[in-house]
């Protein structure tokens, strides 16, 4: 039985993202649908994003990147994180922008060496010797706090697990037995217990214990009480990045369950715990323990970077385990940074043969249209017809985040007024509140002579 372990979250609060509308590259075969999975037009990059998706699945991108290459606001982004979801649930996507290299504390290829491990994802699978059960018994014996005569501290504790089919009582440690107390453990609960470390794990408040209650708490779903015997084997699923091994393996050295006892300083890691680090995973893979899942490494505004970045991201596309870079930049013919030399995006020439890369175009009205619909769904709002046309042409007048920024607002407007839709007066109000790009342009010509240079 596989115990897969994930990250917990919760159902109260979910944040709307810009590109939580992205379900995937939208395609039939290679051939790009005009409005699918949250994408819009845009056809021949997300036809060209297709074949590279298909690429990376057969393993033949060895030695390769992507350029994304655009005006601002045209879904370069938007592809990047596409092509991430359609190569799988589990597959990392690590976005970063090209001025966070720059850091006081890293060098700017360890900065960027961490980025690439955190691409690059690992599905270890381990067998655990565990006692697993609904506790049905829970005795615990109280000593005398060795430096506070007044206060008392769990010595030991006498511990009843059943199954569905067994019945086990031990007897259990201080160190078990403060597990249990820390993690709010009662008569009811099903928990695990690491044969080998005495880690406890409270799984969750047993079905058969909440049948006793009429009225019972509903904070957590129930879960069955185990079958087969208490003492078991069990395989356990770690998805984990090579940065999280890295990490380990630099603070303490021990095994995958290190990694949920507290996080770590940023500090660069030695290049020889890495090697260690990909000498193991090579080893558990060989063994068939552990999979290699290549991720995606996004670099935005990638014109930031200088000449060094450049010759190292040259030197790591060519490494074995080397997630997939795609880059992205809105720049013309300008200067590679810390050269004097010109260059297509600021990339330079050598790195520039070695990209594949794909251009995006201005939407039009009509896709600018389709974008506003989606986002008004996506984040709950309503809209008369006139007000969608409004910001449909603002979108291809001035530019489409700004359309998109004005919905929220708009359906703030609206909600004050006791309006459920947002109606073109909403929409002209914001829009006479706020300031876009030309708007503001105007002002500063206006206003020169008073505002600082």
């Amino acid at each position: 039985m596989a115990a897969e372990i994930r990250p917990v979250s919760s159902d109260r609060f979910e944040r709307i993202g810009a590109h939580s509308h992205i379900k995937g590259l939208g395609l039939e075969g290679l051939k790009a649908l005009p409005v699918a999975d949250g994408m819009v037009g845009q056809t021949e990059a997300r036809e060209a994003a297709g074949i590279i998706v298909r690429m990376i699945k057969e393993g033949k991108m060895a030695g390769r990147a992507i350029l994304l290459a655009g005006p601002p606001g045209t879904g370069k982004t938007a592809i990047a994180i596409a092509i991430a979801k359609e190569l799988g649930a589990d597959v990392p996507f690590v976005a970063l922008s090209g001025s966070e290299i720059y850091s006081a504390e890293m060098k700017k290829t360890e900065v960027l060496m961490q980025a690439m491990r955190r691409a690059i994802g690992v599905r270890l699978h381990e067998f655990r010797k565990v006692y697993e059960g609904e506790v049905t018994s829970f005795d615990v014996k109280l000593t005398r706090h060795p430096y506070n005569p007044y206060q008392q501290i769990p010595e030991s504790a006498r511990l009843t697990l059943e199954t569905t089919e067994d019945k086990r009582t031990f007897s259990v440690g201080s160190s078990i037995t403060a597990a249990m107390i820390d993690q709010g453990v009662t008569m009811g609960d099903v928990i695990q217990i690491d044969a080998e470390t005495g880690r406890v794990i409270r799984v969750g408040r047993s079905e058969k214990a909440t049948e006793q209650y009429e009225i019972a708490a509903v904070s957590e779903k129930p879960v069955p009480r185990p079958t087969g015997p208490v003492e078991k084997e069990k395989e356990f699923v770690y998805t984990l990045t090579l940065h999280d091994l890295d990490e380990m393996s630099a603070r303490r050295g021990g095994g995958v369950l290190m990694l949920f006892f507290g996080g770590a300083e940023k500090a660069e890691i030695d290049p020889e715990v890495r090697q260690r680090v990909d000498e193991m995973v090579k080893e558990r893979v060989e063994e068939g323990t552990a999979e290699i899942i290549p991720g995606v490494l996004f670099i935005d505004e990638v014109a930031m970077l200088d000449i060094e970045a450049f010759a190292f991201l040259n030197r790591a596309m060519e490494s074995e385990l080397a997630p997939v870079i795609i880059l992205a930049s809105n720049r013309g013919v300008t200067r590679v940074r810390g050269t004097d030399i010109e260059s297509p995006h600021g990339i330079p020439l050598d790195l520039l043969d070695r990209l594949l890369i794909i251009t995006t175009r201005p939407y039009t009205a009509e896709e600018v249209r389709e974008i506003l619909k989606i986002r008004m769904k996506e984040e709950g709002v309503g809209a008369e017809e006139e007000a969608l046309e409004l910001l449909t042409e603002i979108g291809a007048e001035v530019s489409l985040r700004y359309a998109v920024q004005m919905i929220r607002p708009a359906a703030e407007v609206a909600r004050e007024g006791g309006r459920e839709r947002v109606g073109i007066a909403d929409v002209e109000r914001v829009n006479g509140l706020f300031a876009d790009v030309k708007k503001s342009t105007k002002y500063l010509r206006e206003y020169e002579e008073r505002l600082l240079a």
